[in-house]
């Protein structure tokens, strides 16, 4: 079989099997299943690269009209919006597109055909390859599921709740905005905002998921409607629950529902958020946040205005002489986190170590004994860590 070379304008390559081009593992989205598609992990035979292969959901294989479903076409918007934002790097890369022949829930056999980066050809096989019963799949940058905000700001315990430090908080809000910035300009919009699709390890942000955002280019007053939204969205549905470990929904965090109905109405009725479990947050946070969720910010320039006003009482100043104190305690905190994080992850890292040696053959029961107490200790301070 012929091989593809991943890039923009690759030529159509010739139908391979599914086991030439790809191996299969687990799948990586079990604690936020969507509405369109199953993720796997899996290895690129052709380079060896871990990716994410993300396949539609064999129950929307397309009915006996041949004609391809609404959750088919889902997957060629978001690899050609996925090409368009490739500009930004916190947004997730697609590295390759095309169909499998597989109608097991998790394929591993079966014919597929790969484009690379060609949209263009993904797009006309979506008629000929519903018509066989083929399913698209997008294979994308594996990202760390410990760095998944909802993956680790989701408590694992009755009363805990997590946030971000507000020096991460506002880094984080910086590199969302300047997404949507470069969206808006392209005339797209993300809207489909909530912590699942958002990366994070402490400096660098990363957006997954974009099957639901759309490319609006004939009706410059749906456009502007929409940019107001993805405002609101992002305060809403991401900003809110990193300031307070909250759901905009009054509540624990929990996976929002994944379908296109959902993407529309999850925060439609969210119009005031609710700051008292979290009054040590800037009150020009607050405000900000609250102007967002009222929908008074017209554009994404306007929100980084006012964040960046916020900000500069944080020590985020372009001219650090100003005021010289200020800019050294906060490259102190960014330090310090950084160091948090780390020791956060040699105790992870500790954790895992005396799970193994307590469920090791041959130990006395005064050893166990011993061993599960170190690590009842240890998952209290994990409990009760600062960042998530």
């Amino acid at each position: 079989m012929g091989t593809h070379l991943k890039g923009y304008g690759a030529e159509r390559n010739t139908v391979a099997q599914l086991t030439d081009l790809y191996a299969l593992g687990n799948t990586i989205d079990t604690f936020a299943p969507g509405h369109y598609a199953r993720v796997y992990e899996a290895v690129d035979r052709r380079d060896g690269q871990s990716v994410a292969f993300k396949v539609m959901r064999a129950e929307h294989i397309a009915a006996g009209d041949g004609q391809p479903r609404m959750e088919a076409m889902a997957f060629i918007n978001e690899a050609d919006l996925l090409v368009r934002m490739s500009v930004a790097s916190s947004v997730v890369r697609l590295l390759d597109c095309g169909y499998i022949a597989s109608r097991e829930e998790s394929p591993r056999s079966g014919e597929i055909e790969s484009y690379g980066l060609s949209t263009e050809l993904f797009r006309q096989g979506a008629f000929r390859f519903a018509g066989k019963g083929w399913r698209p799949y997008l294979a994308l940058e594996l990202l760390p599921r410990n760095e998944s905000l909802l993956y680790v700001m989701k408590p694992n315990a009755p009363g805990v709740r997590w946030r971000l430090p507000t020096e991460e908080g506002l880094d984080l809000a910086f590199q969302f905005a300047n997404v949507l910035r470069e969206a808006h300009r392209q005339k797209i919009v993300y809207l489909d905002h909530k912590l699942e699709h958002v990366y994070w390890n402490g400096a660098t942000l990363r957006i997954i998921d974009w099957n639901s955002s759309r490319l609006i280019e004939n009706s410059p007053h749906v456009l502007a409607q929409q940019m107001v939204a993805d405002v609101h969205n992002m305060c809403v549905g991401v900003l809110y629950p990193v300031f307070t470990g909250l759901s905009p929904q009054k509540g624990s965090l929990v996976a929002q529902p994944a379908d296109q109905a959902g993407v529309e109405s999850r925060y439609t009725d969210v119009s005031q958020l609710d700051f008292r479990v979290e009054p040590t947050l800037s009150k020009g946070l607050q405000d900000l946040l609250q102007q967002g969720a009222r929908r008074q910010m017209a554009s994404i320039d306007q929100f980084l205005t006012g964040l960046g006003h916020i900000a500069a009482d944080f020590g985020w100043d372009t001219n650090p002489a100003r005021n010289a104190s200020l800019s050294q305690a906060r490259s102190q905190v960014r330090d310090g986190l950084k160091k948090l994080r780390q020791g956060h992850d040699s105790l992870r890292e500790a954790r895992d170590m005396l799970r193994d040696a307590a469920i090791m053959e041959g130990i006395t029961d005064d050893f166990e004994a011993e061993v599960r107490r170190v690590l009842t200790r240890l998952n209290d301070m994990l409990n009760g860590r600062v960042v998530p």
